[in-house]
């Protein structure tokens, strides 16, 4: 639909394509309903033969019954890591063909893959713009002014919207609250500032791209697919237990929507190391950098809301998902009454 709209429209409508366009296909669309699409095929793969009375037609050919259970996690990720594989293709491809020419960082248009003393040179040369647009996060005030602290809007001449004469010397602005003190900064210290300015933020800048590159696609198609696996194994599972596909979707749905993002963020004392099984942690310690974690923030474990984990006992937690829902649903196929 995007390439279609930006195709007719394109002053109305942003390219199809790029990086935050990735980012947002893959960790909020694909990540959530691969795992939502998973469950339910696990859960009606654990549960549909109870319910349609075909349960005891399986018994009867003398087939061991873990064997019956077991053979359905390969068909089932057959038919599953396919499709999610082709989904995921089709992402990649139209955000890098459809990616936009330039790279715009702080709604400026910079040249990528520039180191920090690059950065810094051309910010240096675009002095104005970096000052005006980019984004402050950890500026130093330097020689500038000692009573500044981070937040301060420098410019040489005032930004759109800041009002104040137009030319001659420049503002500082310092901000939150209070009197908005004046002091007027030469070129120099323009330059000084808009190099601070590019030097804070090199971190995002170089986290962020035109294009995925090719190293970020296939960790996210890992992961991603990692994440499905996960799904249908523990939905097939949980569907053998219950014996029921409905109930059994609903509590996948709730544990992925609901539980997982709680339980990773809130620490409730005495339960931390309880809070660490929770096995959509262990998926979310092993996010590509690049991309947004659960709750937000870097990728590759950058998000300091998340309870602390090891990569090590995250694949732990994984692992004896993977096994115990395993063990638990061919245990109850092979208990079941025919």
């Amino acid at each position: 639909m995007k390439l279609i709209l930006h195709a007719a429209s394109p002053n109305s409508y942003g390219p199809a394509g790029g990086y935050t366009v990735y980012v947002a296909m893959t960790s909020g669309i694909l990540f959530i309903f691969g795992f939502i699409v998973s469950a339910t095929l696990g859960c009606t793969a654990g549960s549909i033969d109870l319910s349609e009375g075909m349960f005891r037609h399986l018994v009867v050919t003398g087939r061991s019954r873990v064997a019956l259970y077991l053979a359905r996690i390969p068909a089932g990720l057959a038919i599953i890591v396919p499709l999610v594989a082709i989904g995921f293709t089709i992402v990649c491809l139209v955000c890098v063909f459809s990616a936009p020419t330039s790279f715009q960082f702080g709604g400026v248009t910079v040249p990528q893959g520039l180191s920090v003393s690059g950065l810094e040179s051309w910010a240096a040369n675009n002095a104005q713009e970096v000052v005006c647009q980019f984004p402050l996060f950890d500026v130093p005030s330097g020689g500038l002014n000692p009573s500044s602290s981070v937040g301060n809007t420098i410019t040489n001449e005032p930004c759109p919207g800041q009002g104040g004469p137009q030319g001659g010397p420049g503002l500082i602005k310092i901000h939150p609250g209070g009197p908005v003190p004046q002091v007027q900064v030469t070129h120099t210290q323009l330059v000084q500032a808009a190099r601070a300015i590019a030097k804070a933020d090199f971190s995002r800048y170089a986290s962020r791209f035109r294009v995925p590159s090719n190293t970020l696609m296939i960790d996210t198609g890992l992961w991603i697919e990692l994440e499905v696996i996960v799904g249908f194994v523990v939905g097939l599972g949980l569907g053998s237990l219950i014996g029921q596909r409905t109930i059994s979707v609903i509590m996948m749905i709730v544990l992925q929507i609901v539980l997982t993002p709680i339980l990773s963020t809130a620490k409730i004392p005495h339960l931390i190391s309880l809070q660490r099984t929770v096995v959509g942690l262990a998926t979310a310690h092993l996010t590509p950098g690049g991309l947004p974690v659960l709750a937000g923030g870097g990728g590759g474990g950058g998000n300091p809301g998340l309870l602390p984990e090891s990569t090590f006992a995250a694949v732990c937690v994984i692992t004896a998902w993977l096994v115990g829902w395993t063990i638990i649903g061919a245990w109850r196929m092979k208990s079941r009454d025919a």
